[in-house]
């Protein structure tokens, strides 16, 4: 859900900077709410227990917030349309890994579906 209103938020600020939109704190609004949801993925991240994966996700997380700033600073659409549609794909990615999660071995038990 975060993923979602994420994207949803810079694909508004976006279409207002696509029509020259004057009302530039709709825009300015719209990115601090994407970027207040990336700073929440960033605080939510197990360090400890995720590893190098919870470190790299960081490090997207991070580079995602300072994309939005200048993005932000600079009224430019270009670094929104890149987070977006990465932020895209590892929406995308989290709800393929959630449907192989949920599938059930035959002797009742929850397993990974490792068949692809």
């Amino acid at each position: 859900m975060l993923y979602d209103e994420a994207i949803k938020q810079i694909g508004y600020a976006v279409k207002l900077l696509d029509e020259n939109s004057k009302e530039l704190d709709k825009v300015n609004n719209a990115i601090m709410k994407a970027r207040d949801i990336i700073t929440e993925l960033m605080v939510s991240l197990d360090m400890e227990q995720g590893g190098e994966f919870a470190t790299r996700m960081f490090a997207v997380y991070q580079w995602f917030s300072e994309q939005l700033i200048q993005a932000n600073l600079k009224k430019e659409t270009q670094p929104l349309r890149q987070v977006k549609d990465m932020m895209s794909e590892i929406r995308e990615a989290w709800n393929q890994i959630a449907g192989k999660t949920n599938v059930e071995g035959s002797d009742g038990r929850s397993g990974v579906n490792i068949a692809g």
